[in-house]
């Protein structure tokens, strides 16, 4: 069974069982939608196969290589690190930041909106990682926030939160608007 061993297989069970179960739920609130094509289950459909694309693909790495160490892997070192001291106050607001960061972003989304909160959300994420060069923050997160909004708005047409404070609602609906014109040319 080449490289695998049973904490792989119990691994990979559990997560291919998470996305059977949950793919088996979607079929209880299965209802057409009128501005969705793919009705109430569309999206979500889309992400449990790709978790299980996502399993078999982790279960083939085991299998091949199993738990060996990567090298040249980011966030990977060759000599043992020494634990995080948390006695550090700097330390434990980082990770209180990074969080609650989306706790605060899941709140703002009903007044701010997806469109609006996400780039901010990204960004945040990046800068609280470490990334401190404000090229690669601004890169990263328009790359992101691009990749969202292929995903969900324009390939799955799925109804994210608008947002309901004045400039941030309009910012949305420019970006809907903006995904109509763009769906009439296909």
């Amino acid at each position: 069974m080449g490289h695998l061993t049973k904490p792989h297989l119990v691994e990979s069970a559990v997560w291919a069982l998470i996305a059977l179960i949950f793919f088996g739920y979607s079929f209880e609130f299965n209802q057409p939608i009128e501005i969705y094509k793919f009705g109430a289950t569309g999206w979500p459909r889309v992400i449990l196969i790709l978790l299980l694309l996502v399993t078999a693909g982790n279960l083939y790495h085991l299998y091949k290589h199993g738990s060996a160490v990567q090298k040249g892997r980011v966030g990977i070192s060759e000599t043992e690190d020494s634990a995080t001291d948390y006695s550090d106050p700097r330390t434990l607001a980082k990770v209180v930041a990074v969080l609650f960061t989306p706790f605060i972003f899941a709140y703002l989304l009903k007044p701010v909106g997806m469109y609006s909160a996400a780039p901010f959300f990204i960004a945040m994420i990046i800068f609280l990682f470490g990334e401190r060069r404000w090229q690669w923050i601004l890169g990263i997160t328009i790359l992101i926030y691009a990749i969202l909004l292929g995903l969900f708005v324009v390939a799955l047409n799925a109804p994210l939160p608008q947002g309901n404070v004045s400039p941030f609602y309009d910012y949305s609906g420019f970006v809907l608007k903006m995904n109509t014109n763009l769906q009439k040319l296909w």
